[in-house]
């Protein structure tokens, strides 16, 4: 083994360890935090750095090139994902009364969900905008 593969080696091993730890915390974060807000935040920013360190380390462990382009679609897909499922999530949190809106700072979705007319037509695009 050269040593630049067991340097290789070890900084992959490290990447993981720190992509492992930052996922811990993630989801430490996810019982801690009190709203779904918090919850949401704790989720998807740690889970994504997390998952591109692990990436990193096993890219670093791997170093073959189909591996490298998987690794890649991979982690693209999940910085694709994550943050619209965190939006999603925190959208339907609001709109059903599970987030506190006493800590918002600014409430721009208050504003459009009071222009919607109730009785189901309206809205702005498809499914009335909601």
């Amino acid at each position: 083994m050269s040593a630049g593969t067991q340097i290789a080696d070890t900084a992959g091993a490290v990447l993981l360890f720190l992509g492992a730890a930052v996922s811990l915390l993630g989801a430490i974060g996810m019982v801690r935090m009190p709203d779904v807000l918090s919850r949401s935040h704790a989720a998807t920013n740690p889970q994504a750095l997390g998952m591109l360190l692990v990436l990193a380390g096993v890219a670093l462990r791997l170093r073959s090139g189909i591996d490298l382009g998987t690794l890649g679609l991979v982690g693209f897909f999940q910085l694709l994902t994550g943050p619209v499922s965190a939006h999603l999530v925190a959208r339907v949190a609001y709109r059903t009364g599970y987030a506190g809106r006493e800590g918002l700072v600014f409430d721009d979705l208050d504003a459009q969900l009071s222009a919607v007319p109730q009785d189901g037509e309206g809205g702005t695009g498809p499914g009335g905008g909601r």
